[in-house]
């Protein structure tokens, strides 16, 4: 009976916390250029860098203002998607218009 009480809690951890996993990269941004840091700041919203993609909960602000203020950190991008979803090319471009 404990084995199935252990079980159950177990299960009932990893399925909480999936949601809080997938909110953790809601936002992905590729750099063209190299991104030598971890980690930047846009505002109040923690990018996290691995790999040559940042990526960051989700937030309160608009996604093409999210991505405005992250190409101020970090350059043009390659692509920038806002759950799941990837910019468009006009929208891409519209973004990278504010790379520093």
């Amino acid at each position: 009976m404990k084995t199935v009480a252990a079980i159950t809690a177990a299960l009932v951890a990893l399925t909480s916390a999936a949601p809080a996993l997938a909110q953790a990269n809601y936002y992905a941004a590729t750099p063209k250029a190299e991104f030598a840091k971890s980690s930047v700041v846009t505002r109040s919203t923690m990018w996290k860098c691995t790999g040559g993609t940042c990526t960051a909960p989700r937030t309160g602000e608009r996604d093409a203002v999210l991505c405005e203020l992250v190409v101020q950190r970090v350059g043009a991008l390659a692509s920038f998607s806002a759950g799941g979803t990837a910019f468009g090319e006009d929208a891409l471009a519209k973004c990278n218009a504010r790379a520093r």
